[in-house]
């Protein structure tokens, strides 16, 4: 009896065909609709408020530096860090052995000019006396005249240096000059200071520390939009979740420029009636520049996706892209995010030149459908629209719910295992 032998040939193929089937089920069965694969968000009215932000240092108003104008020696310290003091109070006191020394030598050179002015005005008497009666020459007689007048210049000179060397010894005890808080001391009693060409500073003393000042820099694309008497809020690390205000009291006119940065010092008014603030401190200024009330507005979120794969709206444009989603870049709409935009410079609203434009993107019979938009003002969470076919309750996409693969169409999940 002979052996029939069958090819497994065909049998291989109806194994892949029927794996081919179960896979192409296995994705009927999982595939994610598009209302699931994205995430959306309904558009609605608000209220957008645009800022800018820097940070800055709190300064006491009026800080004034204690120095001294005459060289010595520290022998006693009257305050410390902290303490309060009174215009004209004792701070500190040097050494004025040097300085005592020095008046005393000045009030003997004035009892020596004394004596040369007594001297030299009885020799003038005597000349003229003697002149009367044409015993002595006129020369001589002015020569007595010229004695006693240099007398009388050396003892104005002698009492001068007197009084100079009475207010350097006076300046050996170191006064404030005002009432306030002491918030920084270099010196220390034994250490001597020289003042020779700067005078030291020895003492700060803030004047009030109830009214404190913030110095903030602002880059200069901001500066433009920053006004005296505007509202200010901030922050600052010691107080976390607390909000306090100023005004904006001063834009200095002298800029900054480090590596080619150009910023200005804001000066900003703070009230700090319970002295919480501190010099020193760091804040984190924001400053409200521009405001609307219940506008239509979008999330930046939805400004910023791109879909995976582009669309032909957008020339192919894919994820990671300048203007993708995976963009990194400003929250603020540029014009780069809207391509074939139209060049004559105006929106379908007639906008101007300097109107911004984006794009978003909606759900349209289970298809992503691009949407332009022009944009306003951005609180760098959401962003004001003023023009395009967005209306109150239409859904925007703002990201994918999770990644799509490509291969499968399986929304992420592991594809089969076909062995």
């Amino acid at each position: 009896m002979k052996k029939i032998l069958r090819s497994p040939i065909p049998l291989f193929f109806i194994a892949v065909a029927a794996i081919a089937a179960g896979a192409a089920t296995y994705r009927q069965l999982h595939m994610v609709p598009p209302e699931q694969q994205y995430r959306v968000q309904p558009v609605e009215k608000g209220d957008v408020s645009q800022t800018v932000s820097a940070n800055g240092t709190i300064n006491p108003v009026s800080l004034v530096n204690v120095g001294t104008q005459v060289s010595g020696t520290v022998k006693k310290l009257y305050v410390d860090f902290n303490s309060k003091v009174q215009k004209g109070q004792v701070l500190l006191e040097l050494d004025d052995a040097l300085l005592s020394a020095q008046i005393k030598q000045s009030r003997a050179n004035v009892q020596s000019a004394t004596a040369s002015l007594e001297l030299t005005t009885a020799n003038e008497a005597r000349m003229r006396s003697l002149f009367a009666l044409e015993y002595v020459s006129r020369q001589e007689l002015d020569t007595a005249v010229q004695a006693k007048k240099a007398a009388e210049a050396q003892l104005q000179l002698t009492r001068a240096t007197v009084e100079k060397d009475q207010a350097n010894l006076a300046y050996s005890v170191i006064r404030s000059p005002v009432s306030g808080v002491v918030v920084d001391r270099t010196v220390d009693v034994g250490q001597t200071v020289a003042a020779s060409l700067q005078t030291p500073t020895l003492f700060k003393i803030a004047q009030d520390l109830s009214k404190m000042q913030i110095d903030a820099n602002f880059a200069e694309a901001d500066i433009g939009n920053i006004r005296v008497g505007q509202e200010v809020r901030f922050t600052v690390d010691a107080f976390a979740g607390r909000s306090f205000k100023g005004e904006v009291k001063l834009i200095r006119l002298n800029p900054t420029t480090l590596q080619n940065v150009v910023t200005y010092d804001v000066v900003i008014n703070v009230g700090n009636p319970e002295q919480i603030l501190l010099p020193g401190m760091t804040a984190y200024v924001s400053i409200a520049v521009a405001e609307r009330k219940d506008v239509l507005v979008v999330p930046n979120a939805a400004l910023r996706f791109k879909p995976t794969g582009g669309d032909k709206a957008s020339g192919g444009q894919k994820r990671g892209q300048p203007g993708g989603a995976g963009d990194d870049g400003p929250a603020k709409p540029s014009e780069k995010l809207l391509a074939g935009h139209p060049k004559d410079g105006k929106h379908l609203s007639g906008h101007p030149r300097d109107t911004f434009f984006g794009k978003v993107y909606t759900l349209k019979n289970g298809e992503l459908a691009p949407v332009t938009v022009s944009l306003g003002i951005t609180d760098n969470r959401n962003t004001e629209i003023i023009g395009g076919e967005l209306k109150t309750g239409d859904q925007v996409i703002v990201g994918e719910t999770q990644a799509t693969d490509k291969a499968t169409g399986s929304g992420g999940r592991p594809p089969m295992r076909m062995f």
